[in-house]
């Protein structure tokens, strides 16, 4: 009653400082530890607090709402999505969540074609989610409300794996079918039909699935269905991989059977989603003369219908239809580009995702890879033999056994429990990485089998006192969970433990989570490309990821830890080098203010057009559009939107006269500013300088020089953009002379003419090292540091930020420290940050001998000019140095998954 009675769900924080208001009564005092008060908060949080906005929608011109009219007109009806609905309850989600579920896939509806409209139409949309959000369980939804609507031919076009197509089938099958198509396909004979899912709540009817969990369409078994057709009283659905062969065959057969009166098929509206819409999907080819086999199969398909809509899902934009520069208007509206709509879903409160992973919570749910590359080094070749496992890969193996008991002791064991094993793109490595692991678990159970009943003697065999070890370092601090309860719990999780390996190769095993009983499914899944899109590791607790990819879509997919955690969030962790943490950060970064765009066109009324320009131009697209036309060896211009975007001087060269002349820029800079009669600001991060001319910032960014491969520290992209605002909003910039707080700094102070600055310490790559590159890596590659950007905001521009805040977080716990993109949106001048920094982890041996580099950060202010853009011509040549090449080029001339 106490928690019901505050409007609106509770946060995190509200139900925290309720227990913390009850700890302190005289019921309670002394009585309740932090650990079991934090148990309770988590507790009366998925009871509670898990709340779920409605996200952001992006609406062509011509949008005009139909669905509110067919309900009240009795046109649509609630069978499947009632179904739907008791099942997402049954399944324990908060009423909240079901409430946004419904309002946000009513949306989505609203926004295809009306069925009853009989006149020709079609349309194109996108779905913006997050990694492992519940995208499945959304169009899950949609696909209901489409079929009570009268959709009547529904084309879902899963992964280009088997095991994803698969698992799609399965989740298809209990949301909408109501019966297990597996079953019936392979038990026709006996008659036998299995009723899963939804189908528990009402039988009266059930929609016609031409494909099933055992095999993709097929023309002969699809033909044979086509009986069950009847005059589409039901919906017909299929499941289909992303290959061109299945197209081809779908395409053919929906010919042949165009013709025939009595199924009348493409005469139907039809309904396509493509899950993972950026992946082998979009247009990627080099010339927009021509268009993948895939891209062009899926519009054929679309064609073939009278009335047909298209929605592609996708949780990285960065890498999805919008970025193709050489795409012009007209081709746009042939290909899937979602001219009609393009709507942002929120992820619910409990989302287990990058912000909390690896930027509010780093150092308690990541771990540190530091001791792989004489084992297995990061680039290896497919005929990499392995003598052994890194140390790290035994302690995260330790860890899993270790969690997998906590849950156990829990009351979780009938839940499954996975590990996940990310090392290698080639499919003979995993499977040597498979048998190894194999071994340390054989060794592990044996130790169980023979002394794990021993008490505390146990301890004095090796592999149970590294057990130990992993619960002391990872788990002791839980309360809830001693050693001699996991000791006890140990026999119990390595009887039922199984190492599989999921890739292309003839020895991978399906991931099966269908079995249901006592004991869930404890399971160690070894694989590369085909665990990095879309397949769901049920209860991933430990993921062991050791893969180098710059592409944006790449690590974001491959994040399979991300989603919700009920019950075991505190149990999970996340083993990967210092640099792919730092990537998962600034990738997060660049993709929530994507995001933040999205919510900000919708309040401007702003067209799909306008927001795929903004994601065209964004600066991080570079990296994106240069991967996919590196193989051209052109140049080609884009557009690159600087406004409210910080860059830095993340790579520079070890060149010792190039770094000299960029220290002399810098001191020109400082004492010019000084000579000016421009007062300095003493603050905590440095000397502050206000309303400094550009012309002297532009001299500085003109003298000095990075990498020449990095297009975002190229002195005329950074020009371009300034000339073209120097007489207008960039006439006055902020320069602030960073220095390291003294009691955090580690190195003698040092001085840019008469400024004393103590340097900051950066992790540089050591590969990248050896290339003469000094490249900023680390968990968070950044030059500058959180925060920095407040600096020079006047008192009226941080309140402003804190009202952003606000109204960007509302129904939501804010984030720790206020995102620094927030402080962009409302900067009226441009800062330009200059410090000192010393690079440290570079390859075991070496040291810096050069002294202090300097590097600089700007961050950009909102632009009226020119849409916050500047033209550039990029260089796939000086890409290529800057990339290498790509890792799927070199994966399909080895052992491709």
């Amino acid at each position: 009653m106490f928690m019901a009675s505050q409007p609106g769900p509770h946060t995190a924080q509200s139900i925290r400082a309720i227990i913390a208001e009850l700890r302190g009564t005289n019921m309670f005092l002394g009585r309740v530890s932090d650990e079991e008060a934090e148990g309770l908060a988590r507790l009366v949080e998925e009871k509670y607090g898990i709340s779920m906005g409605l996200g952001a929608v992006v609406d062509a011109e011509d949008f005009r709402p139909w669905l509110r009219d067919a309900k009240i007109n009795g046109k649509v009806g609630d069978f499947y999505w009632g179904r739907y609905r008791k099942l997402l309850s049954l399944k324990g989600l908060p009423k909240s969540v079901i409430d946004a579920t419904d309002e946000v896939s009513d949306r989505i509806l609203d926004r295809l074609g009306n069925p009853e409209n009989m006149s020709p139409w079609s349309r194109r949309g996108m779905v913006v989610g997050h990694v492992q959000s519940g995208k499945t369980a959304n169009y899950t939804g949609l696909i209901c409300k489409a079929a009570d609507a009268g959709y009547r031919l529904i084309v879902v076009i899963a992964g280009i794996h088997n095991n994803l197509r698969n698992q799609t089938q399965a989740r298809i099958d209990e949301g909408f079918i109501g019966r297990d198509t597996g079953r019936l396909a392979s038990a026709n004979r006996a008659r036998r039909q299995k009723i899963i899912g939804v189908g528990q709540f009402d039988q009266r009817e059930f929609p016609v699935s031409l494909t099933n969990t055992l095999r993709d369409f097929n023309k002969d078994t699809a033909t044979t269905n086509t009986s069950q057709i009847g005059q589409y009283t039901v919906p017909v659905v299929l499941v289909i991989k992303k290959n061109s062969s299945t197209l081809k065959n779908l395409l053919e057969w929906l010919k042949e059977h165009s013709v025939n009166e009595r199924t009348q098929m493409v005469n139907q509206p039809m309904l396509l989603i493509d899950d993972e819409a950026d992946n082998a999907s979009i247009n990627t080819a080099y010339s927009k003369d021509e268009v993948t086999r895939i891209n062009g199969q899926i519009r054929a398909l679309l064609s073939l219908f009278h009335r047909s809509c298209y929605v592609g899902y996708t949780a990285t934009p960065f890498a999805n239809i919008f970025i193709d520069p050489e795409t012009d208007d007209e081709t746009l509206k042939q290909d899937l580009f979602p001219r009609h709509f393009i709507i942002g879903l929120d992820a619910p409160s409990n989302y287990f995702g990058a912000q909390k992973v690896f930027i509010d919570e780093r150092d308690r749910f990541v771990r540190l890879i530091a001791d792989n590359e004489d084992v297995l080094p990061m680039r290896h070749k497919i005929t990499h033999e392995l003598d052994s496992l890194p140390g790290s890969l035994v302690e995260a193996l330790r860890a899993f056994i270790v969690s997998r008991a906590i849950r156990n002791h829990r009351g979780q064991e009938a839940s499954h429990a996975s590990m996940l094993i990310n090392a290698s793109r080639f499919t003979d490595v995993q499977g040597r990485i498979r048998t190894k692991v194999m071994d340390a678990v054989g060794r592990i159970r044996e130790a169980v089998a023979v002394d794990g009943a021993k008490g505390r003697g146990a301890l004095r065999n090796g592999e149970i006192a590294g057990l130990h070890a992993a619960w002391e370092r990872e788990y002791s601090g839980l309360g809830d969970a001693d050693w001699p309860a996991v000791q006890s719990r140990l026999h119990e999780v390595l009887t039922g433990l199984q190492v599989v390996e999921v890739n292309a190769s003839k020895r991978s095993e399906a991931l099966d989570y269908s079995q249901t009983g006592e004991h869930g499914v404890t399971v160690v899944a070894i694989g590369g490309f085909s665990l990095s899109r879309g397949l769901t590791l049920e209860g991933l607790t430990i993921s062991y990821f050791l893969r180098n990819s710059m592409m944006y879509d790449t690590l974001m997919q491959m994040g399979r830890w991300f989603g919700y955690r009920t019950g075991y969030e505190d149990l999970c962790r996340i083993w990967m080098p210092a640099d792919g943490v730092g990537w998962y950060a600034h990738i997060h970064e660049a993709m929530d203010d994507l995001q933040s765009q999205l919510k900000q066109m919708e309040r401007v009324r702003a067209t799909p057009e306008q927001f795929g320009l903004a994601v065209r131009s964004h600066p991080e697209t570079l990296i994106v559009t240069a991967r996919n036309k590196m193989g051209t060896g052109e140049e080609w211009p884009v557009r690159v939107g600087l406004a409210e975007k910080l860059i830095e001087s993340t790579r520079l060269r070890t060149d010792p006269d190039q770094l000299d002349r960029n220290r002399l820029a810098a001191e020109t800079l400082a004492r010019k500013i000084v000579a000016g009669g421009v007062t300095a600001v003493q603050r905590p991060r440095g000397h502050l300088f206000t309303s400094v001319p550009v012309a002297l910032v532009r001299e500085f960014l003109a003298a000095f020089r990075g990498d020449p491969a990095d297009p975002l520290g190229d002195p005329r992209l950074l020009l371009g953009y300034v000339d073209a605002r120097a007489e207008s909003e960039l006439e006055s910039w902020d320069v602030l002379f960073a220095s390291a707080q003294k009691d955090k700094a580690s190195f003698a102070p040092d001085k840019l003419f008469s400024l004393d600055m103590q340097a900051f310490e950066r992790a540089v790559s050591a590969a990248d090292f050896d290339l003469g590159i000094l490249a900023i890596s680390g968990t968070s590659r950044r030059v500058g540091s959180p925060g920095d950007e407040k600096e020079g905001l006047s008192p009226e521009e941080e309140a402003l930020a804190q009202a952003e805040v606000k109204r960007e977080f509302q129904g939501k716990d804010p984030p720790a420290t206020t995102p620094d993109r927030i402080y962009r949106k409302v900067r009226r001048r441009p800062l330009l940050i200059v410090r000192f920094v010393m690079p440290r982890k570079l390859a075991e041996g070496r040291e810096w001998s050069h002294g202090n580099v300097v590097a600089w950060s700007i961050s950009f202010p909102p632009s009226a000019v020119g849409g916050g853009t500047v033209e550039y011509v990029v260089n796939t040549i000086r890409m290529r140095e800057m990339f290498g090449e790509d890792e799927q080029e070199e994966e399909a001339k080895g052992d491709p998954e």
